[in-house]
Formats: structure tokens, sequence, C-alpha cells
């Protein structure tokens, strides 16, 4: 039976336990056990497929089809595991199952409450597929005392109680903040923090404080005085300078030793991390250096596009460069010349997008790259824009436009109302609901033999991850490869591109699905290993 880790957070939030669970996930993974992680949110959207990325950041997509929180691309890169639907939850997918037991008499009758039902449906989300690894960690979105939060911190109490005894560990991650005009970090926030989560039954065994300095040993005394745990179990978690050296940085301060120790495990052997060794000291001493200009649509919150910009820092790590990005709102050219936002990047990348805002500015940053000769990488929209650039400029669709935008003369991108996924046919309608509705999750794709991808990714066959609604149309293939854009991948039956490419450009290649979902620091997506090495050509050019 696996043994539990709750991870919670205080004071504020955005403090990092999404990385912070992941990095453990990792150190006792170097220690040879296996892990799962799972992310329980308290909001009321069943999941975040519908939710602004300015409010929530990226959609992170599995392999089943799943629209999670972003902290779950966090965990898959740390540790390699691939998620499923089945590790993240919200309240609003809790009430949904619920609502709909009820509905159909499920509960004969009974009155339907928060203790027991709702905190019996979190529990046994948190339990599914418990016997399957040694640990399962789980992290609560949010911070002790939000109101919508307290379901999941009495599951995860009754928990505390219903599993055998030594089965449940409780990690409270909270804020050491610096005050300046006095000088002094405060621990005030921590011990408040601390109060809230005891006040509803849960007694932290290890705390994580977030600092940007190191505390001094009588403030860490002090913390586990007035928090009833030991000195050992205060763990700082201060600043680094990349995310990849978390893991390093919590092994030093004794993270998965307390860990084990909590669990009463002895004898475990020393975490092997020679692999984030290397990672981190690739990132720390680049050979090389490149940027990439990035022409999108929320660009001012870059955990919108997060996995993107892990995926580009994994380029790097593969060519042994250090990937600058310029983060660029493409509207800010969508009446203006491009060049000045544009020149000097020795790459080009235009990411997944949804609405018309920025689009035609997208539209001029293809053109640029084409014309340049600039590395160029889309992705989902970037390769839907780089098709309707294709169609005006170089096969004379002067009317080409996606019917996401309106109804344009001539609709090279229209919205995908049917297709097959495991040997059944998906149908949508034009006017259904959003949410959950798109073409998600992994499907195949068959790339043409001597194209620039199949060489890229060594075979024929490749799976990658969907999150879309519209899709290029399949009429205009013949127009568009007369005019030098070749379609390099389709699907298995031939109906949907995939890839589409150009042979006599340095480097341009735009694809529908998302590869960024799939890259890892200890195996970069191979599209963006290619695209970066390319970046890298062009610098040593100019």
């Amino acid at each position: 039976m696996a043994r539990y880790v709750f991870i919670t957070g205080g004071v504020v939030s955005s403090l990092g336990k999404g990385i912070a669970s992941a990095a453990l996930g990792a150190l006792l993974q170097a220690r040879g056990y296996s892990v799962r992680l799972r992310k329980l949110d308290p909001y009321l959207n069943v999941d975040p497929g519908t939710m602004s990325p300015f409010q929530h950041g990226e959609v992170f997509v599995t392999d089943d089809g799943a629209e999670t929180d972003l902290d779950l691309g966090h965990y898959e890169r740390f540790t390699g595991v691939s998620a499923s639907q089945d590790d993240n939850i919200t309240s609003g997918r809790i009430y949904q199952t619920i609502l709909a037991k009820e509905r159909r008499g499920d509960y004969l009758g009974a009155t339907v409450q928060v203790i027991p039902h709702v905190t019996d449906a979190i529990k046994e989300f948190i339990m599914t597929g418990g016997d399957e690894v040694d640990f399962v960690l789980c992290e609560i979105g949010g911070t002790v005392g939000d109101i919508e939060a307290l379901p999941f911190f009495e599951a995860i109490r009754q928990l505390g109680n219903e599993l055998p005894r030594g089965q449940a560990v409780y990690i409270h991650l909270t804020l050491i903040p610096f005050i300046p005009s006095a000088g002094e970090l405060k621990t005030k926030p921590t011990q408040h923090s601390v109060k809230e989560l005891r006040s509803i039954g849960i007694q932290p065994d290890i705390l994580m404080v977030r600092c940007d300095r190191e505390v001094p040993e009588e403030e860490r005394a002090k913390i586990a005085l007035f928090c009833n745990v030991r000195k050992s179990a205060v763990i700082q978690a201060l600043d680094v300078k990349s995310i990849y050296d978390v893991p390093i940085a919590y092994h030093q301060q004794g993270l998965d030793d307390e860990v084990l120790a909590a669990f009463s495990i002895t004898g475990a052997p020393p975490p092997d991390l020679s692999r984030w060794q290397w990672v981190s000291k690739r990132i720390a001493q680049p050979e090389g250096e490149v940027t990439i200009a990035i022409a999108g649509k929320y660009t001012g919150l870059q955990d919108a596009y997060k996995s993107l910009d892990e995926a580009l820092v994994h380029g790097g790590i593969a060519n042994n460069c250090r990937v600058n990005v310029r983060w660029l709102e493409a509207e800010l050219f969508e009446n203006h010349d491009p060049a000045p936002y544009l020149e000097g990047a020795d790459g080009i990348l235009v990411p997944g997008g949804f609405g018309e805002r920025g689009t035609e500015g997208k539209i001029k940053a293809v053109e640029f790259a084409r014309t340049r000769g600039v590395p160029y990488l889309g992705i989902c929209l970037g390769m839907q824009t780089a098709v309707i650039e294709a169609a005006r400029n170089l096969a004379g669709i002067t009317g080409a436009g996606s019917t996401e935008f309106g109804t344009p003369a001539e609709p090279v991108i229209g919205q995908l109302t049917e297709w097959m996924k495991d040997g059944e046919l998906e149908q949508r309608g034009i006017g259904g609901d959003l949410g959950g509705t798109m073409r998600l999750g992994a499907y195949e794709a068959v790339l043409a033999p001597g194209s620039r991808v199949a060489e890229i990714y060594g075979t024929h066959i490749i799976s990658e991850r969907h999150r879309h609604r519209y899709e290029v149309n399949m009429s205009y293939r013949e127009r568009l490869e007369a005019a030098g854009l070749v379609f390099s991948g389709l699907s298995p039956d031939g109906l949907l591109p995939e890839i589409v490419e150009y042979p006599d450009h340095p480097w341009f290649i735009a694809v529908q699905f998302h590869p960024e979902l799939k890259s890892r620091p200890f195996d970069p997506h191979p599209l963006f290993a290619s695209y970066i090495e390319a970046a890298l050509k062009q610098s040593r050019l100019v």
C-alpha cells in the first residue's frame, strides 16, 4: 500500500507548491521509490479548460485528453511519470459527480452533505490507484483558510486517521518575509498559518519555509517551538537560479531525509542526483546562446506558456546553450512593420491560442520568418497562421482566413466537427459547449518519408498531444503544396493535417499538436532540440 504525502500552503499563494511537490517526487525516485503526484484544486470550474490563461496560466493536457492544472506539467517534467485525468480534481468535478448521483437516486433519498458525501468523493479520488506505487504525493491548491478549500482539508484530515498509522505525512509550505525597514525575517505569518491548519485538525510534520535569504538557526528553532515540529523538520526553501536546481537544494536542506524519517523508513539508499547535477551544470554553464522571439497573445503572464518556456530550456540543454526568450504581444505589430520587433532573433515561434486578437500580427511574424530565412516553429494556431500566410502570399488565395474569426471568403481553416479516436468517430456541434469538446489528448500521426520531421523524429509514426477546435482545410492542400508548403504529417486516415514544412527553408516547421507538453529536461522533445540547433546555427551566421 502506498504512503501518502499531503502538501498544503499558507500565508500567500504562488509560493511554489507544485515545484516543491515535483522536486520531492524526483528525490524519492532518486532513492529508488516509485511515485505518483496529484493536484486537488478547490475552484468550482469542472476543469481549467475554459479559464483565462491570464488567471490560471496554461492548460496542461494529458495523453488521455484531460485538461488539467499547469502543475501537472511540473510533475511530468521532474519525474517523467505521465499524468492522467485521475491526477487532477476540482471542486466543480466533485460536485458534478455527486449531483449526477443524487439525480439518479444513488443516495436512496439521503440528505446530500459536504460531510460525508463530498469528503468521501475526495478521499476516493486520492486513494484510486494507491496500490500501484510506493508514494502518492497530493498537492492541495490555494492556501489554508480559503473557504472553498475546507472540504479538501477535511478529507485529508480524515485520511490521516483512516490510513494505517505511519502511512500519511503532512507538509506545509509557508512564507518567511524579510522586512527591509526592520532588517528582520518575520516568522509570525508562518506561525499563524500553522495555527490555522491545526485549528482544522491537521498538525504538519514538516514545514517548508520560502525565503530569499538564509534563515538563522535561532529563527528556525523559534518556528519549530511555536509550530510544534522538530527543528530538523523546518526546511528552508530558498530561491534558486533554475527550477531544476530545486531537487538538489531540497536534498541539501534534508527534505527527503525528513520525509523518510516521518514515515519511520530507515536504511534507504542515498539519492542518485547525478542527472540533476548534469542538467544544473548545463543550464549554469552553457557554451552558446540564442534568442527566440515568441509572438503570442498571453505574453503578459508567462505561466500561460509554461510548458513552452520549459521546452525551450530543454532544447537549450540538448545543445548546451542558453535560450533567451523575447516575449512579444503579436497585437503590437498588427498594423506595423514587425521587423523592429523581430530583427536580431535567431528563431521565431508562434504558439497556440484562441480568439482573433493578435492574429494578423502572428501572420506577419510568419511572413518575416519565411522571407528572411529565420528558423520558425509554429504550434497549433502557429500552424494555422502559417497556412493562412502561405495561402495569401504564395498561393494567391487573397481571401484566406479562419472561420474562428468570422466568415472568410476562403476558409482555409475551419472548425473540426468529426474525427477518429481509438477507432470510434468523435463528433462535435458548431454551437456546442466550449469545455472539454476539443480534439484533446494523444493522437498518432504519420510522417512523410524523406521529410525533415521524419528525419528529426527518426521514425514515421509519432504520438503527440492535441488541444484544438479548428483544423486546416484539406481541400486547399493541392494549391498550398504547389506553392511550396508541404504537408509532411497527417493523421493515420490521411484526413487531418498534423505538420507542414518548407523543404527549401533553413528550418520551418509548423505542427497542429503541442510538442512542448511531452518535453523533459532529461529527454528534450526532438522538435525543440532540432529547432534550437537551427537557431544556434542562425546566431553564428549573423
